[in-house]
């Protein structure tokens, strides 16, 4: 069996990323070294609170802490946020930039939250690389490395383009479920036949 079939159905972000550009990034942004659980309850509680960009870029930012406060590093988020906000309406008009150039350019957005955006925003080919993937990546023997950016440009090359999104949505499922940092469930694993166990 593949992780494809084991996961069908499933989707990492589908519960907790509303369908807009401004959403979608601000839900990665809140998404960081969160649990699923937590950050779907986050974005529900924040943008009911906060509608619009221009909500978001008018906020008080001591409100908004407490808004977000289940987030690990929720003052920090939240002055990200709000200066992303401000960003996006004073220098592309109130449109989410498209490039992950321009992503990476705002407060708080590394490769993996432009990666997530450029996805999941705009359908673009890209290949978010968290603790997940970067794991079990590893651990298959696909990669040897140490860092997640190593991890995305070793992928780049050895995954077919059209798997990139899909690496990223079964390896975060896997990773959650099964491929865990510690103690992995290697018996209930559905590909443990084509994994080296690098590092266990």
């Amino acid at each position: 069996m593949t992780l494809r079939k084991h996961y069908k159905g499933l989707s990492m972000l589908g519960g907790i990323i509303p369908r807009t550009p401004f959403k979608i990034l601000v839900s990665t942004v809140l998404s960081q070294r969160n649990r699923d659980v937590v950050t779907e309850k986050l974005v529900d509680r924040f943008f009911a609170r906060y509608k619009t960009m221009e909500d978001v870029a008018g906020a008080d930012l001591s409100e908004m802490g407490k808004v977000i406060r289940q987030s690990g590093f929720y003052m920090t988020k939240a002055k990200r946020i709000i200066a992303i906000a401000k960003i996006i309406l004073d220098k592309y008009k109130g449109i989410v930039p498209d490039t992950e150039e321009e992503l990476i350019a705002l407060p708080g957005v590394g490769r993996k939250t432009a990666n997530c955006v450029l996805v999941y925003a705009f359908g673009r080919q890209a290949i978010p690389v968290d603790t997940h993937v970067h794991r079990i990546s590893n651990r298959l023997g696909w990669v040897k490395t140490k860092h997640p950016e190593e991890t995305e440009a070793r992928l780049r090359r050895i995954v077919p383009k059209k798997l990139w999104k899909l690496v990223n949505e079964v390896f975060v499922l896997h990773g959650q479920n099964i491929c865990k940092p510690i103690k992995p469930l290697c018996d209930r694993c559905p590909i443990i036949k084509d994994c080296k166990r690098m590092g266990l």
